[in-house]
């Protein structure tokens, strides 16, 4: 690959957050390194004990963040990636594309103003005396922090009422409280979600 061209693929990572990884050696691996392959999210089917909430809190998963039908891997499905060339700006407008589709995506309007138990990993948006106020919370692990941010309709951004020393950086939780159609953007990523969260525990998966 020529000089140039790894120039200007390193700009491109580097705006998507990824400082310090190495030059991409051919477009799949441009690929594969700005945009964060399917993993497994912690399962929402289990709410841990004592944490409930009478009448009217309900365990979710994920995949109940997305609405239905959409596709977020539409435009990268459509790009016959072997057949580009390493230098192909076709390839570097669809990686541009995908990325802004991602940080605008759909919500699913359904499950909007519920209390709903979420779980994920911390991702804190601030280092303060007192402690973490507000996070985002991510699906997988090192989602916003050793990989790029996910589809924003897969990140929560989570407020508190108070700040809280308990938890850490990719700490697993289960996050409670009514869910709404808040986009924001942070330094970690773009968020579709917030929930105000009325609880906050160590995540447990049932045994």
């Amino acid at each position: 690959m020529k000089r140039n061209t790894m120039m200007k693929w390193g700009l491109f990572v580097l705006g998507l957050g990824l400082a310090g990884q190495a030059w991409a050696q051919s477009v799949r691996d441009t690929v594969r390194a700005t945009v964060p392959q399917v993993q497994p999210a912690l399962s929402g089917e289990s709410p841990p004990p004592g944490t409930s909430m009478p009448g009217q809190t309900r365990t979710i998963g994920w995949e109940q963040l997305i609405p239905a039908g959409w596709d977020p891997y539409k435009d990268l499905k459509a790009l016959n990636l072997n057949a580009l060339n390493d230098n192909d700006p076709r390839a570097d407008e669809a990686l541009k594309k995908l990325r802004k589709m991602w940080d605008n995506a759909p919500i699913n309007p359904l499950i909007l103003g519920q209390s709903v138990r979420l779980p994920g990993y911390m991702v804190p948006l601030e280092d303060l005396p007192e402690g973490t106020k507000e996070f985002l919370l991510v699906p997988y692990l090192g989602a916003c922090v050793h990989s790029p941010p996910p589809p924003a309709n897969q990140i929560v951004h989570v407020v508190l009422d108070k700040p809280t020393k308990r938890f850490r950086m990719m700490d697993s939780l289960w996050v409670t409280g009514p869910l709404s159609a808040t986009q924001t953007d942070t330094h970690m990523g773009v968020s579709s979600y917030r929930i105000d969260a009325k609880m906050v525990a160590p995540y447990a998966d049932k045994k």
